[in-house]
C-alpha cells in the first residue's frame, strides 16, 4: 500500500514536471508497467484534474492545478508525518525517504508560506484604537482571525462587551470581517448566545484559533445584511426619501453600501435617495455631516425629530459664550 501510494505521487510529479508525458514514460519513471500506470490513473482522476489530450499525446493538469501545495488538512498531515512509525521503512524503496521529505517539506513550506502571507495582510491593515488605549499595546487580533476564517476554524476569544461592562470568553465561528469607517466587525456565529453575532473587533482582547472545524450552512451574508445600513441591525422597516443638494450628490453616488438605494436627478443638479431600512440609527448619523445639503423629506416624523435636535443644538449656541 505504501508502495502504492509513493508511486502515486511519482505520477503526479511527474505529470507536473513533464506536462503531455506518456503512459509509457510514467512507467518507466515509476518502474512498473504501463497497465498499472493506467490503473493508477483512474485512481488519481478522482482527486486530479488529468487530462490526456488525445492519443500519442500523453497527460497534462487541466487548468492550474498543481501538485504542490499539498493543501493538506491538519489531520491529513498528522497522519502523512507518523507513516514512517506505522510501516516498516527498512522493506521499502530505497526512494521513500526522499519522496516522504519532498511531501512533508512542501507542506510545511505552504504552511509557513499561507502565515506569512495572512500576517503581511494583516499587517497593512490599519485600524483606528480606542482611545482609552495606548498604541502599540495590543497584538494585531486580525491575523488568527483571517487565519480561521481562511481554515473554517473555530476561534476561542475574550470579548469585552460595552453594554454590561463584562469580558467573556466564547467561542465564535468567523464568517466574514466587515469594514467600516476605521473599525472592523467579524459577524460570526457565537456558541455562547447560539446565533449569529456581529463583533466589533477592537472589543476582543484575546483570540485563539482552535482545531474544531465549523460549516457556515445555508448562512447568506447578502440576507443578513439586507435593509442594514452600516452593522447596526434593527426590526423597523423604514423607508426614508432624502434630497440632497447638487454640491454634494456626485459624493452621494459614488457611496459604497450595503443596501441599494434608489437615486433620481433632480432638475437643479440635486438628487432624490429613497432607500428602506431595519433602523434609523446610524443612517441619520451618516446625514448628519452634510448639514443643510441633505433633507429629510420623509418619514414626516424623522423630519420632525430632526428639527426637534436642530433646536436643542441651537440653544447651545445661541450666544458666544466661552467656558
Amino acid at each position: 500500500m505504501t508502495e502504492k501510494l509513493i508511486r502515486l505521487l511519482r505520477i503526479l510529479q511527474a505529470i507536473q514536471a513533464n506536462p503531455g508525458i506518456s503512459a509509457k514514460e510514467l512507467a518507466l519513471k515509476c518502474g512498473t508497467t504501463v497497465r498499472t500506470i493506467y490503473r493508477d490513473l483512474r485512481i488519481l482522476d478522482r482527486v486530479a484534474p488529468i487530462m490526456n489530450e488525445g492519443y500519442g499525446k500523453g497527460y497534462r493538469f487541466i487548468g492550474e492545478f498543481a501538485m504542490y501545495p499539498l493543501d493538506f488538512t491538519e489531520q491529513e498531515a498528522m497522519l502523512f508525518c507518523m507513516l514512517p512509525a506505522l510501516v516498516d521503512t527498512t522493506k521499502l524503496p530505497a526512494e521513500f525517504e526522499s519522496a516522504f521529505d519532498k511531501v512533508i517539506s512542501a507542506h510545511t513550506k505552504q504552511k509557513t508560506r499561507n502565515s506569512e502571507i495572512v500576517e503581511n495582510i494583516a499587517g497593512i491593515i490599519r485600524m483606528g484604537i480606542p482611545a482609552y488605549r495606548e498604541e502599540g499595546k495590543d497584538p494585531n487580533l486580525l491575523i488568527p482571525i483571517i487565519e480561521a476564517i481562511l481554515d473554517g476554524r473555530t476561534i476561542q476569544a475574550q470579548y469585552h462587551t460595552l453594554t454590561d461592562n463584562e469580558i467573556t470568553v466564547r467561542q465564535i465561528d468567523p464568517y466574514y470581517l466587515v469594514p467600516r469607517d476605521q473599525r472592523f466587525y467579524l459577524i460570526g456565529y457565537c456558541h455562547l448566545q447560539q446565533k449569529v453575532r456581529l463583533f466589533r473587533i477592537s472589543r476582543f482582547l484575546d483570540v485563539t484559533r482552535t482545531t474544531a472545524a465549523f460549516d457556515m450552512g445555508d448562512f447568506n451574508i447578502t440576507q443578513y445584511m439586507k435593509n442594514t445600513w452600516s452593522v447596526d441591525r434593527g426590526d423597523e422597516h423604514i423607508h426614508f426619501k432624502v434630497r440632497f443638494s447638487e454640491k454634494v450628490a456626485p459624493y452621494i453616488k459614488e457611496e459604497e453600501m450595503f443596501v441599494r438605494p434608489r437615486m433620481t436627478n433632480l432638475m437643479d443638479g440635486g438628487l432624490l435617495f429613497e432607500v428602506t431600512l431595519n433602523s434609523s440609527r446610524e443612517f441619520l448619523q451618516w446625514l448628519n455631516q452634510f448639514g443643510p445639503e441633505a433633507e429629510v423629506l420623509e418619514p414626516r416624523e424623522y423630519r420632525r425629530e430632526i428639527r426637534k435636535q436642530l433646536l436643542e443644538w441651537l440653544e447651545h449656541y445661541k450666544d458666544d459664550k466661552a467656558l
